[in-house]
């Protein structure tokens, strides 16, 4: 593709599910580009829309939910336009997702070595014995210090963080295009943690990959990525680069930035934000 062209291309977009009497809303009208090799975070409260933006762009969006967008292409492809098997295939190889609760990603039925195996064998039509070493490779390094074990055992047999550090593994085993983690890293210990962003900024800068980082971790995305979205109740409340974000003049930022603890400050209630906001030069 052509470096000038952004990777993720998204215009209006809009995801909604039946209410009692309607449809409900919870991405309205969604804006924003991203670029080939960045590192982009969208944060939020719980709620907020993070989540339904990025399994829409998976196709992911859980039936009876609708999708609608004037735009939503990647590496200009119309995904909308995409069968299934099309988009199921397009997102095995070029674009991966590592879902913020690993067990239910996994075939419970399968060992984790043949479930590696198969996401490259169908995105990358490789020979077994290839697979094979690849995954090992990839289990030792996203920091499993038996990965001949990993690989042979069931998802069962393994704690939570060892499940989300195979899931990484497996997810990226294509060498995907666009990596798309939904709090994938949350629950891991300090050291876990930036073990895991490590090896995602040496995707990023050594294999050309762009990471789509959804979190509620201020500091982390402040410090770790290029650009920030803010969403609140489904919109985009503002854009700002990640350098920046302690220096937001928006006051729904302002409020999340506000509602960090700090064990050095006295005791104080947390402020209370109000019940809507407009966007940024709106």
């Amino acid at each position: 593709m052509s470096s000038s062209s952004p990777l993720l291309d998204i215009a209006d977009l809009r995801v909604s599910f039946p209410g009692d009497r309607e449809m409900i809303e919870v991405v309205r009208g969604v804006h924003f580009t991203m670029s080939c090799q960045e590192r982009l975070a969208i944060i939020g409260e719980s709620g907020s829309g993070k989540s339904q933006i990025v399994r829409a762009i998976m196709g992911l969006t859980s039936a009876p939910g609708q999708v609608t967008a004037r735009r939503l292409s990647f590496d200009g492809q119309d995904l909308l336009s995409l069968n299934r098997k099309q988009r199921r295939l397009l997102c095995g190889s070029r674009m991966s997702m590592v879902m913020q609760d690993p067990r239910h990603a996994f075939n419970p039925s399968m060992k984790i070595g043949a479930q590696l195996c198969e996401s490259c064998f169908l995105s990358l039509g490789s020979g077994k014995s290839d697979v094979r070493e690849q995954g090992l490779f990839m289990l030792k390094k996203v920091g499993f210090r038996d990965p001949d074990f990993v690989f042979s055992a069931y998802p069962h047999e393994l704690s939570g963080g060892m499940c989300q550090r195979a899931l990484i593994a497996m997810m990226l085993m294509p060498r995907p295009d666009l990596l798309i983690a939904d709090e994938s890293i949350s629950g891991m210990d300090n050291v876990t943690r930036s073990d895991i962003l490590s090896i995602f900024n040496d995707f990023v800068t050594q294999q050309g990959m762009s990471l789509l980082l959804v979190s509620h971790d201020l500091k982390l995305v402040s410090s770790f990525c290029d650009r920030v979205i803010v969403m609140f109740r489904g919109q985009i409340m503002e854009e700002i680069s990640a350098s920046d974000l302690w220096e937001s003049r928006h006051p729904y930022t302002q409020g999340l930035l506000k509602c960090l603890p700090d064990v050095s400050a006295p005791r104080t209630i947390l402020p209370s934000l109000p019940s809507s906001f407009q966007r940024r030069g709106a």
